[in-house]
C-alpha cells in the first residue's frame, strides 16, 4: 500500500487530503510543518510527499531542498494558495514534482500523486535494473573485443550523445545501455526501457508519450510514457528497428524538439532525455529498403557500439561461466558444477545462436541438473541443443537446423510435419532465449504467424 506524507500548518487541509488518498487505497501520514516533515521522512520514507510552501518554523522550499539533498529519488508535491511565478519557477529547479494550487482540487490531486507514484516506481524499477545488468566496468570477458567495448562506455557515458548498440540477439545490448546510465551525470535519474517489438502497434504513442483520460476507448485515467517518466535520465529504446512508420516519425520530432503532446492532450511537454536505443539488425540495409527512416537512423546513430557474437569472443567462455556459476549461487544458493577443460573445449565447439543469454541459461540448467559435479565433455553434450555447432551457426541470426524428419514410414505425413514444425520452433525459441520476435526473424517470419503455429501446436513460450 503507498505512503503518501501530507505536510501542512492547517489541520483541515491535511484531514481533507488524508481522506481523499485514503478512499483510493493510499495509507497517510501527516506533518503540520518542514521540521516534522523531515523528522517523518528521516523515521520511514513515504512513497510521495504533498508539501505546502507556506509554512511557520521551516517553509516548503527549505523542506523541499532538505528533501532533495538527503533523498534525490522521493517525489515531492508542492501546494500553495499564494504562490509566485518566481516559487514555482524555485521549486521546479529545486527538484519538485510538481506545483499545484489552492484550493486543492480533488482530481488534480489524485492524477498528481499517481503520476509521482508511477515515477517512483520507475526510478526503483531502474535501480533494479542496473543492479541487475551491472555497470560497463562489471562486463564480464578479457577478450580484446570486450576490451574495446569497456573502454568506449567509458568515453562515451559522460557524454549527451545518443548511442546506437547493434548485435545479434542475447549479445548484453541493454547492459551497454545500463552501464552508460550508471556512469552518466543522469546516474541518478531513471532508467527506462522500452522493448519497441513488445508494444502493439497502435498502442505505441501512448506508450511512449503518455495520454490523458477518455483520449481513447479503455483511457479510463492519465498515463505518463516512458519519456515522461524518463525525464533527466535515460530512455532505452530497444529492437527500435520494429517501430512502424508512424511510430518512427513521431520519435523523431521528439528528438528533434524534446517536446511532445500525451495522446488526447493539448500541453507540450518539454523532457530532457538521453535516449540509448537497440537493434539486432541492420538498420543500414533497413533504411535502403525503405523500413527505417534515414533521418532518424542518422540521429539515434551518433555513436555506434556494436558487440561481437559470443562465437567470435570464445575466449572469454571461462570467465563468463564463472560469472554466472557464481550469481546463481548467491541469488538463489545453487551449488554450481565445476566443468574440467574438456566441458569447456566441448562449449567452445557450439556455435551459441543465442550468445549470452543462451549461454547464461545453459549455466543455470546445469546448475539445476548437476550441483556441485565435477562435469566433463559427455555431461556438457547432454544439455547442449542437437543443432548449433560453430559450422552451422557462423551464418549468423538464423536458426538452427533443426533434427531430420524420421524416416519409419509409420508416421502420417501430417503428424510428421507437424513433429518436425515442434522441433524447429523450439530451436528457435530456445536461441532467441524465448523472445518471440527474435524467434520469428530466426524462422524468417512474422510474430502474429509463429504465435498461431504455435497455439496450433501446443507449444508454450
Amino acid at each position: 500500500m503507498p505512503e503518501i506524507l501530507v505536510v501542512d500548518d492547517e489541520a483541515n487541509i491535511r484531514r481533507m487530503v488524508g481522506r481523499l488518498l485514503e478512499t483510493e487505497g493510499h495509507r497517510v501520514r501527516e506533518a503540520a510543518h518542514g521540521a516534522a516533515a523531515l523528522a517523518a521522512v528521516a523515521e520511514e520514507e513515504p512513497d510521495v510527499v504533498l508539501l505546502d510552501l507556506a509554512m511557520p518554523e521551516m517553509d516548503g522550499l527549505t523542506a523541499l531542498r532538505s528533501l532533495r539533498e538527503g533523498r534525490p529519488d522521493l517525489p515531492v508535491v508542492m501546494m500553495s494558495g499564494r504562490a509566485t511565478l518566481a516559487d514555482a519557477v524555485q521549486a521546479t529547479k529545486l527538484g519538485a514534482f510538481h506545483f499545484i494550487e489552492k484550493p486543492l482540487n480533488p482530481e488534480a490531486v489524485l492524477l498528481t500523486v499517481r503520476g509521482a507514484l508511477e515515477l517512483r516506481r520507475a526510478r526503483e524499477l531502474s535501480r533494479a535494473l542496473v543492479a541487475e545488468l551491472g555497470t560497463g566496468h562489471d562486463m564480464v570477458g578479457s577478450s580484446e573485443a570486450m576490451r574495446r567495448t569497456r573502454e568506449l562506455i567509458r568515453r562515451v557515458a559522460p557524454t549527451p550523445a545518443r548511442v546506437l548498440v547493434t548485435g545479434e540477439s542475447g549479445t548484453g545490448k541493454e547492459l551497454v545501455a545500463a552501464a552508460l546510465h550508471a556512469l552518466s551525470p543522469r546516474a541518478a535519474g531513471p532508467f527506462v526501457r522500452v522493448n519497441s517489438a513488445a508494444i502493439p502497434r497502435d498502442l505505441v504513442e501512448s506508450e511512449m508519450f503518455g495520454h490523458e483520460k477518455g483520449a481513447f476507448t479503455g483511457a479510463i485515467d492519465r498515463r505518463r510514457g516512458r519519456f515522461e517518466l524518463a525525464d533527466g535520465g535515460t530512455l532505452f529504446l530497444d529492437e527500435v528497428a520494429e517501430l512502424g512508420a508512424e511510430a518512427q516519425a513521431k520519435l523523431l520530432r521528439v528528438l528533434e524538439s524534446g517536446e511532445f503532446q500525451r495522446v488526447g492532450g493539448q500541453e507540450t511537454i518539454r523532457v530532457d532525455v538521453r535516449v540509448v536505443a537497440a537493434t539486432n539488425r541492420d538498420l543500414e540495409a533497413e533504411v535502403a529498403a525503405g523500413r527505417f527512416r534515414e533521418d532518424l537512423y542518422y540521429r539515434l546513430n551518433v555513436i555506434p557500439i556494436h558487440l561481437p557474437p559470443l562465437r567470435d569472443r570464445l575466449s572469454d567462455l571461462p570467465e563468463l561461466v564463472a560469472h554466472f556459476f557464481g550469481r546463481l549461487q548467491s541469488r538463489h544458493g545453487l551449488v554450481p558444477p565445476s566443468l574440467r577443460p574438456d566441458a569447456l573445449d566441448r562449449l567452445a565447439a557450439y556455435g551459441w545462436p543465442g550468445n549470452i543469454r543462451e549461454l547464461a541459461n545453459l549455466c543455470e540448467r546445469l546448475a539445476i541438473l548437476y550441483p556441485g559435479r565435477e562435469l566433463g565433455a559427455a555431461e556438457v553434450a547432454r544439455v547442449l541443443p542437437t543443432a548449433g555447432e560453430r559450422g552451422a551457426a557462423g551464418a549468423g541470426p538464423a536458426v538452427a537446423v533443426a533434427p531430420a524428419l524420421p524416416a519409419t514410414g509409420e508416421e502420417s505425413l501430417a503428424d510428421a510435419l507437424d513433429a518436425y514444425e515442434r522441433r524447429l520452433i523450439a530451436a528457435a525459441l530456445e536461441a532467441a532465449g524465448g523472445n518471440i520476435a527474435e524467434a520469428a526473424r530466426r524462422l524468417r517470419t512474422d510474430r502474429p504467424n509463429l504465435y498461431r503455429r504455435m497455439r496450433r501446436l501446443g507449444i508454450d513460450r
